[in-house]
């Protein structure tokens, strides 16, 4: 199939509207805290508050949102406002004094949890940069580049970080180069920063040459060093989402490098191979965990739907569409577009519920906690509306 004129068209009035009616009304303003800062987001499908801990990484995320909404769609400055709220408890509250950041904060902002990987300061990164430009601050955007820095050195020093794991079966995983690419193209965008355009095609490179497997029609999650395939439950299981969502991000790049083939094709192959390991063709929908010898998977929820996923596929697909015209992709958006609308959108209450059971029956109806809140979802509906506002005008 190929999507008309109007089919857009109505995809856009879509996107849109249920970013701004339905999903950002259900998070804000009920969730800026009021009294402490930052942002309360472990909700249920009602939007009542189960805990009031923060994550720090969803701080960031959610600041990040409200910055970004502000800078590209209206400047209200209830959204400016708000993002100021996220910016502040990160900065007063997050980090350590070693300069690290907290994954795990109380209301107060009081520490619960540190985490090895870097990935809230990733999300700091990308909200202090989307802020800076909202409200025009320079001491924001510095602050940005230089956490910024701070992520190159942890993701290449080697050491800088303690280790999970010893060094007898030595690993590295592809969601370092992946949320590193995202966040040099966020900074990009807003701020600038002359090292991003180098870094970027080093994690292309590194995910180009150690995780897809054109051979057996695969991205991993995890390999060795030099690249090669770790035969062990942890080494064999794929994230069919986390790969998809890769791909956009160097569809997203192609287009930024005025549709540059070779990165067109890689992004291509990463979805078309992400796609057959992880689209559910007895229930629809992508799946969590796979094998990438079709073995059993270790965890008890491999085959789970959990929302991130579609959110990824749903951008990954219709981005595919748009630049390259494959009929292919837009049979594929279709699918993951209705199947997820289908089964994860609380109509009744706005939001989408976190996670099904294969059979797509609701496993538990939160809509926050420590790992889901206002970003996949509304970073999917803002991509796509934008996307399309851009091609039918």
């Amino acid at each position: 199939m190929a999507y008309t004129k109007e089919q857009l068209q109505g995809l856009y009035e879509f996107y849109k509207n249920q970013l701004l009616g339905d999903t950002i009304p259900f998070w804000f303003p009920r969730s800026i805290d009021q009294e402490y800062g930052g942002y309360l987001l472990m909700r249920d499908e009602q939007g009542e508050l189960l805990d009031d801990d923060k994550a720090v990484w969803i701080q960031g995320r959610a600041a990040w949102l409200l910055a970004t909404l502000y800078n590209t769609v209206a400047p209200k400055q209830e959204w400016l406002d708000g993002a100021k709220a996220g910016i502040d408890f990160l900065l007063q509250h997050c980090f350590d004094t070693d300069g690290r950041m907290f994954f795990h904060v109380t209301r107060d902002g009081r520490p619960i949890r540190k985490r090895r990987y870097f990935f809230s300061e990733t999300f700091a990164v990308i909200a202090l940069a989307a802020y800076a430009k909202a409200s025009g601050d320079a001491a924001m955007a510095n602050k940005a580049r230089e956490l910024f820095g701070k992520c190159i050195r942890y993701a290449t020093t080697s050491g800088l970080l303690e280790p999970k794991f010893t060094n007898e079966r030595p690993a590295k995983g592809i969601g370092v180069p992946m949320i590193l690419i995202n966040t040099a193209q966020q900074l990009r965008d807003t701020i600038g920063d002359p090292r991003c355009d180098d870094y970027i095609s080093q994690w292309i490179s590194e995910i180009e040459r150690d995780f897809v497997k054109d051979d057996i029609r695969c991205v991993m999650e995890q390999v060795a060093p030099d690249g090669s395939i770790i035969d062990h439950f942890d080494g064999r299981t794929l994230n069919p989402g986390h790969a998809i969502e890769g791909a956009w991000f160097i569809l997203h790049e192609a287009r930024h490098r005025n549709n540059d083939p070779a990165l067109i094709r890689l992004g291509c192959r990463m979805l078309d191979y992400m796609w057959e390991r992880g689209w559910d063709e007895q229930y629809g929908g992508i799946l969590y965990f796979r094998d990438v010898y079709g073995k059993p998977v270790q965890e008890y929820w491999q085959d789970m739907k959990f929302w991130w996923p579609q959110n990824e596929a749903i951008i990954a697909t219709l981005l595919a569409y748009v630049i390259t015209g494959n009929e292919k992709y837009a049979d594929w958006h279709a699918k993951i577009h209705h199947y997820a609308y289908q089964h994860f959108h609380d109509a009744e209450n706005g939001e989408w519920y976190g996670y099904l059971h294969r059979d797509g029956r609701v496993s538990v109806t939160l809509k926050g906690n420590l790992f889901k809140g206002p970003f996949h979802l509304p970073r999917q509906e803002w991509y796509c509306a934008l996307l399309l506002q851009n091609i039918i005008q």
